[in-house]
């Protein structure tokens, strides 16, 4: 997606996407950080945000993909919390029938100077999480995971011990550190617990200033990128096999091997 500062639209064109995906078979799919608003202030942010209790966004996600009967990963959207000042940044899953079945929260902020013009500080707007998440789904169990959060494999370890089969990376990745590091760091974190993830990216120029990198990818066990969508807005889609998961792992069994 490129998303901007208008939640109306940024949901209409969600929905439109995931209408295209479900018209193609897709019968999981996963939107991408930021989602329902790329927000130009943290004023705007704050006023977007929701309880964990419900609101529009919540509202309007859990309509679609119960009129759709599609699972959908909710890219992230902002929960209040304890501190008035910041927010979670919130990635929610929506079974068949509309009902929110997990919340993650981002665990690894993104407070990084790239340089003159580009600086990012997270932790002023957000509130950090600090519990890995997996939910049971019909495809196997799902693990969550944020944006920055795919450089810190001690993450995705949390989730292969849970039992993770596929993870779930809504993003936003800069464009310098996209082209760097994001296919990389997508597949090795998919051959590293011989797991499927689902990178699902913002893309382009937005509203604020900023610019993403794009190119969602889906990724299977052995790191073979099924689909890639590039730059701009878009879906692609895949099939997941549970099958090849276990296959994977005993033909190479280096989750099993581990000493630490």
């Amino acid at each position: 997606m490129n998303s901007g500062s208008d939640v109306a639209a940024n949901l209409a064109a969600a929905e439109a996407g995931l209408r295209e995906a479900r018209a193609q078979g897709a019968h999981f799919a996963v939107l991408p950080e930021n989602f329902a608003l790329m927000a130009d202030s943290k004023e705007s942010r704050l006023r977007h945000a929701e309880t964990d209790d419900g609101g529009p966004i919540q509202d309007a996600i859990a309509r679609v993909s119960r009129a759709l009967s599609l699972w959908v990963v909710a890219g992230t959207i902002a929960l209040r919390s304890c501190d008035p000042a910041r927010v979670r940044s919130a990635c929610l899953v929506f079974n068949d029938r509309g009902e929110r079945v997990a919340r993650y929260d981002k665990i690894h902020l993104f407070d990084v100077d790239l340089g003159p013009s580009e600086r990012y500080a997270e932790s002023d707007a957000f509130e950090a999480g600090d519990t890995a998440v997996t939910v049971a789904t019909p495809w196997g169990r799902l693990g969550l995971a944020i944006c920055y959060d795919l450089r810190f494999p001690e993450l995705f370890r949390a989730l292969l011990d849970a039992g993770a089969e596929i993870v779930a990376v809504p993003a936003a990745f800069t464009v310098p550190t996209g082209a760097a590091h994001w296919e990389v760091l997508v597949r090795a974190r998919a051959i590293e617990n011989s797991s499927y993830v689902v990178a699902s990216a913002q893309s382009g120029r937005h509203d604020n200033g900023r610019a993403t990198y794009g190119h969602s990818l889906i990724v299977d066990p052995w790191g073979t990128v099924l689909a890639e969508r590039g730059e701009g807005p878009g879906i692609v889609t895949a099939r997941i096999d549970q099958a090849s998961v276990a296959a994977v792992r005993r033909r190479l069994p280096s989750v099993m091997h581990r000493r630490l």
